[in-house]
């Protein structure tokens, strides 16, 4: 049975600091080039077809800002 996942980000609060981009192992996230009300370049998807769901990226966020969804397909 496959699992498809999916992120949400707080972009507002997302401070850009990247601890969770190394740590994702199909490379699903990057930082925007656009930024946020505070100045800072936030998370987003951008390669949401290779989301597993593996939750790697929410673990290590030191703002808790991302929520992680998983769909079995």
């Amino acid at each position: 049975m496959a699992i498809k996942g999916a992120i949400t980000v707080d972009t507002e609060k997302c401070k850009g600091c990247g601890v969770c981009i190394p740590n994702c192992p199909t490379g699903t996230i990057a930082l925007s080039k656009e930024v946020n009300s505070k100045g800072y370049n936030y998370l987003y998807m951008a390669n949401p077809e290779n989301c597993t769901g593996c939750t790697n990226c929410a673990t290590v966020c030191p703002d808790a800002v991302i929520t992680v969804y998983r769909v079995k397909i």
